[in-house]
């Protein structure tokens, strides 16, 4: 949520505790007034004074607390780490020669794979990838989720299998 709604939503708590204090102390005061004979001098008065004050002080945090979130509070920011391959590269100038550069620093089970999908002009089925490298279907599932996560291809639900899309 954010911190200004947050802080208008505290400060309408502190308003509402500010009129239960009060009502509290109206009726307490009424009680001490009828309870005791002595006046103002009676203990009971200096009870209600420290129980008014504290509460005070307890409602007046609150509402700074409110007014800090409404006035100076910063506003989340949400920041996603995204994973760039070593070379930056410009997105409209990839070609599959660059693909190869980035290639480098892979183990070569992810260069196989990332090679039959630049064979495939960029396009091919999941299905194809594990006939064509002969690797497992999980293997190629896994290797697929990396060269997603390093922002190399995607992956689109086509039927029963996934179209392996490499991007430009």
């Amino acid at each position: 949520m954010k911190n200004r709604i947050v802080g208008f939503l505290i400060l309408g708590i502190a308003i509402l505790i500010g009129f239960i204090i009060y009502s509290f102390n109206a009726a307490l005061a009424s009680i001490v007034n009828t309870a005791c004979s002595h006046g103002s001098s009676c203990p009971m008065w200096g009870t209600i004074e420290f129980q008014t004050n504290v509460s005070m002080g307890v409602m007046a945090f609150v509402i700074l607390i409110a007014l800090y979130l409404i006035f100076f509070g910063e506003e989340e920011k949400i920041i996603t780490k995204v994973r760039t391959v070593k070379q930056q590269i410009e997105p409209r100038s990839i070609t599959k020669e660059n693909y190869r550069k980035i290639m480098s620093g892979f183990d070569p089970d992810e260069k196989r794979v990332l090679e039959k999908i630049i064979e495939a002009d960029g396009t091919v089925f999941q299905s194809d990838i594990v006939e064509k490298t002969g690797l497992a279907k999980v293997k190629v599932t896994r290797i697929l989720d990396r060269l997603e996560g390093k922002n190399l291809v995607e992956r689109k639900r086509r039927g029963m299998t996934n179209v392996v899309i490499l991007k430009h």
